[in-house]
């Protein structure tokens, strides 16, 4: 099979194009033939070596989490998928990845495609949607009538965490450019503030801050949020928690792949709330390249996705 690895860490030129055998599954494994990938700023972290501390990869790496296929080969004691079953796929994060014609995995990093979306769609939900659960709905508990600002809001996760928690009915605030502010409305922001020519500080009274960027923008939330406010991040640029001194809780939002945590994604996926935005589509071969455009700081609205295969699921 065809596959994309690094044999060591570097920038995008380490990313190598390779012939592979195809992995076999082992008991409670599925075998996925992909169609498409998701490509997310942790991939390019990862494979510059800038996490080695948190995960320690084994090299070559195929890297990518997100992935969406076909079931091809089921392991023993496997239930609840049938060969031709259309998934979406969340690969571990220490494992072999999804930017390759076949991943094996097991059956618990799957969930069955949730319906009306596109195979790039489907193949940028399920890391961005995970952590936008697991932010909004277990950290942050977001509550209809709830004030919340969202940083970054046309990014993978911030594009999710506005929908969701208009969905919640949550009265929704967003930073984005300039250029993407009629699209985070359009997305359910009440107000869409242009980080590149508005002051977000303008802003008071907010019951809750979700912080995707990390280093100044964290230190100029706490103000915009009411005494006993909570300040939601995930991890990104460093931070100083100055809850204490602002009268807020602080949380990081620890993002993990239960399969309960799937399957409520998948379920709103399902049901209309999360419609992924696609940056970029390039085909596997360029990988390296898509990876330079992520870390050039060129994709600010969606998932940048790599094209595998045809979609033969939904010909």
């Amino acid at each position: 099979m065809q596959a994309i690895q690094y044999h060591q860490y570097g920038g995008p030129e380490v990313l190598r194009r390779v012939e592979l055998p195809v992995p076999e599954p082992g008991p409670g494994e599925v075998r996925v033939r992909l169609f498409a990938a998701g490509l997310a700023p942790v991939d390019t972290k990862l494979r510059a070596g800038m996490l080695q501390k948190f995960f320690p990869l084994v090299l070559p790496k195929t890297p990518g989490r997100d992935g969406v296929g076909v079931v091809d080969k089921l392991g023993s004691s496997v239930a609840g998928f049938a060969l031709g079953d259309a998934v979406c796929v969340v690969a571990d994060q220490l494992a072999q990845g999804t930017c390759a014609q076949f991943v094996v995995c097991e059956a618990q990093r799957l969930v069955i495609r949730p319906p009306g979306l596109s195979t790039h769609q489907a193949a940028a939900l399920m890391q961005p949607a995970i952590s936008t659960w697991i932010a909004v709905v277990e950290a942050a508990q977001v509550r209809p009538g709830m004030r919340v600002l969202v940083h970054g809001g046309a990014g993978a996760v911030g594009s999710l965490m506005v929908q969701l928690c208009r969905h919640l009915g949550a009265d929704v605030s967003a930073t984005c450019r300039a250029d993407n502010r009629d699209y985070v409305v359009g997305l359910g922001a009440t107000r869409a503030v242009a980080y590149d020519r508005d002051d977000f500080g303008a802003l008071r009274d907010q019951d809750v801050v979700f912080d995707l960027i990390g280093a100044e923008t964290h230190a100029r939330s706490y103000p915009v949020l009411r005494p006993g406010g909570h300040l939601v991040y995930l991890t990104a640029a460093p931070i100083v928690d100055r809850g204490a001194e602002f009268g807020v809780r602080v949380t990081r939002a620890a993002i993990t792949d239960r399969p309960t945590v799937l399957a409520e994604v998948a379920a709103l996926a399902a049901q209309g709330v999360f419609l992924p935005a696609v940056a970029h589509v390039y085909p596997l071969a360029q990988a390296a390249t898509a990876h330079a455009e992520l870390e050039r700081g060129q994709v600010t609205r969606g998932r940048v996705v790599l094209d595998i295969a045809p979609d033969t699921a939904s010909a």
